[in-house]
């Protein structure tokens, strides 16, 4: 059985950058500079211009993947594509990016909602149908716009100075011979949670899906019981990443790179000591980016290579936690 391998990474980030300095200017937020960057260390993140949408984004990232794959649209086969803020309720994003991509060619699109874990559930499954043979060419989509769900009241401020625009997106295809491709992956989820990081309403089990009074209480905004979040944020990420090494027979020293997904800078600096590795090896963008959820690893990854910090096969540990709970790792060879 053949292996795969991430042929190619793109990303793309809205225009408009907004600092903290403009939270801070808006009264109702009651923020601060300095209180966003103690408690997150984000400094700026990204939002969307008025009509562009998920979809956009992911179009632009995807056509950057495919040319660092040294590929063409027509290589590809599937998309798998990860998003917790879809364009529109139904249908989900996928279609529509294989409409801005391939027009008329009926490219299978499979959407996966797995918010802040979904590239890691969207590479392992693109990896298993690389394996067997079923498609040749894939990619690994995510791509989220938070900015239009957001409470810009004191009520919403823990989660409003969070959360960033953006789009990200990997090609994954076969292996040369001798390329070891994902070593291991590991997916869990623990449903009794998810109501300590979601967003309610509108919802299917209401009648009807949301009223002036849901709205007047602000039940449609994402709420998090932060402390909870952080604790199983930290535990559960570093959990999955040991239980990666061990299956693939590695420790944390044979590790060429880690990168986690960009929830809160604390969360990944407790995590990496907790693991044992150096911060050399690893790389942040929360800082510039805020937490773009699905679109966040990947976009690690454009900035390592950036950074000269990721290089052809190099051993690259990642691993992410987020609503539901769900969470994982993954173990691979670039």
């Amino acid at each position: 059985m053949r292996k795969s391998r991430i042929l190619g990474v793109g990303m793309y980030l809205p225009e408009r950058v907004v600092t903290n300095h403009e939270l801070e200017a808006m009264k109702e937020l009651e923020t601060s500079d300095e209180w966003i960057r103690q408690r997150t260390g984000i400094e700026e993140r990204r939002y969307v211009k008025e009509g562009e949408s998920g979809a956009d984004m992911a179009y632009h990232a995807s056509v950057q993947a495919i040319e660092n794959a040294g590929l063409t649209r027509d290589d590809i086969d599937f998309i798998i594509l990860g998003t917790l803020s879809p364009d529109y309720n139904f249908p989900g994003n996928g279609v529509y990016l294989q409409d801005k991509l391939f027009g008329d060619r009926t490219v299978g699109a499979l959407d996966i909602r797995n918010q802040c874990s979904s590239f890691l559930y969207g590479y392992t499954v693109a990896d298993s149908l690389i394996r067997t043979g079923q498609f040749n060419h894939i990619l690994v989509v995510g791509t989220e716009i938070h900015s239009t769900a957001l409470d810009f009241t004191k009520r919403g401020r823990d989660v409003t100075v969070l959360f960033g625009d953006a789009a990200s997106v990997i090609v994954v295809g076969p292996a040369p011979e001798g390329h070891q491709g994902l070593l291991a992956s590991t997916l869990h989820s623990e449903g009794k949670y998810a109501s300590d990081l979601w967003m309610e309403a509108p919802a299917s089990v209401y009648h009807p899906r949301i009223t002036a009074e849901m709205v007047a209480e602000g039940r449609h905004y994402p709420k998090m019981n932060g402390r909870m979040v952080f604790k199983h944020a930290v535990t559960r990420m570093v959990e999955a990443a040991n239980e990666v090494l061990t299956k693939s027979g590695k420790t944390s020293d044979d590790v060429d790179l880690v990168l986690l997904h960009q929830a809160n800078l604390r969360i990944n600096t407790m995590a990496i000591n907790l693991l044992k590795i150096p911060e050399e090896r690893t790389v942040n963008t929360i800082m510039w980016t805020g937490n773009t959820t699905a679109a966040s690893i990947p976009i690690c990854m454009c900035e390592a290579i950036k950074q000269g910090k990721l290089k052809e096969n190099d051993l690259v540990l990642a691993a992410a936690f987020g609503a539901g709970f769900t969470w994982g790792a993954a173990l691979f060879q670039w």
